[in-house]
């Protein structure tokens, strides 16, 4: 398969999982009632964010895989990263589970950090990659406990 392809399929996967969640969640996003802790960014941000974390997600697992750098544990840890990130807007919006979604988005967090410890160990610019997601997703567990705090 050639590089962009490769490429191509690596940056499509999280993007359309991401897209999917988001018609999946649409008609449920209640963001803007609810109260939110100080630094709550406008929801028109957050699809911004994610679909750039969602790309650079693609192209930093295109270059391991591009280069023959994906084995098992890589590709085991990409996508259960990816299963946990694509369930918790399930959780915190559709089901408004907003303390289950607080636990599920540590685990997503840890998650992202061994991620990013087993791509370093492959590619250390495709692990640099994944830092603002992991700064994002953090940012996001803050807000998620902020709103659980103050809307319970």
């Amino acid at each position: 398969m050639s590089k962009f392809k490769i490429y191509l399929k690596s940056i499509l996967v999280p993007v359309i999982i991401g897209g999917i969640v988001g018609f999946l969640i649409s008609g449920s996003i209640d963001y803007n009632s609810l109260n939110r802790p100080p630094l709550s960014p406008p929801s028109l941000t957050f699809p911004i964010i994610w679909t750039i974390l969602y790309i650079l997600m693609g192209i930093s697992y295109g270059m391991l895989k591009s280069n023959d750098l994906v084995d098992s544990k890589i590709s085991s840890i990409y996508y259960l990263q990816l299963f946990f990130n694509f369930l918790w807007p399930i959780a915190f919006f559709l089901l408004k589970w907003r303390l289950f979604a607080f636990v599920w988005i540590i685990i997503l967090a840890i998650l992202i950090i061994i991620m990013i410890a087993r791509f370093y160990e492959k590619h250390k610019t495709a692990a640099w990659l994944q830092v603002p997601y992991l700064l994002w997703t953090l940012f996001a567990t803050y807000l998620n406990f902020g709103i659980y705090l103050l809307n319970r």
